[in-house]
């Protein structure tokens, strides 16, 4: 039996942080977090682009290009969309979710989900916050473990 896994160490290339300004309250501190993780794990500044979109919907088209511009080792999509008193969270959320998914498997570039999809302002800040438990830093470590298996695989 073989056992194929992805790990952790810095590989020679790019990755790409997608980030939706909306929310950005909270989207900053994912963002620092998905910053610092991959820095710790030995990925250079000048290996990280940060490609900055209005909101979550507006994600999956910015991930599809970056994606598909073949520069990038993994792309990591980073935002906060939060519930409130109409359906447009579920719209919203229910669209980032699947034009992710979809660009996953179009073009074989990990795409990984950071995108906060909570009920209340304290849950995300609850999982935005510095240190462990940091959805942003969690992201990052799922690329650069995803970006170093499909070099594997």
């Amino acid at each position: 039996m073989t056992e194929i896994q992805g790990d952790l160490k810095a590989p020679d290339g790019r990755f790409a942080l997608v980030i939706g300004r909306f929310n950005r309250f909270i989207v900053d501190s994912l963002e620092q977090g998905a910053l610092d993780a991959l820095k710790q794990h030995g990925v250079k500044p000048s290996n990280i682009d940060i490609i900055r979109v209005p909101g979550a919907f507006e994600i999956p088209l910015a991930c599809s290009k970056v994606a598909k511009s073949g520069k990038y080792l993994s792309v990591i999509a980073l935002g906060a969309v939060i519930r409130g008193g109409t359906p447009h969270f579920e719209f919203v959320a229910g669209e980032c979710v699947k034009g992710l998914s979809k660009v996953n498997l179009e073009t074989e570039v990990p795409v990984v989900f950071g995108v906060l999809t909570v009920d209340t302002i304290e849950q995300a800040i609850d999982r935005a916050g510095p240190g462990a438990g940091n959805k942003g830093a969690e992201a990052a470590l799922c690329g650069l473990e995803m970006a170093n298996l499909m070099s594997i695989l």
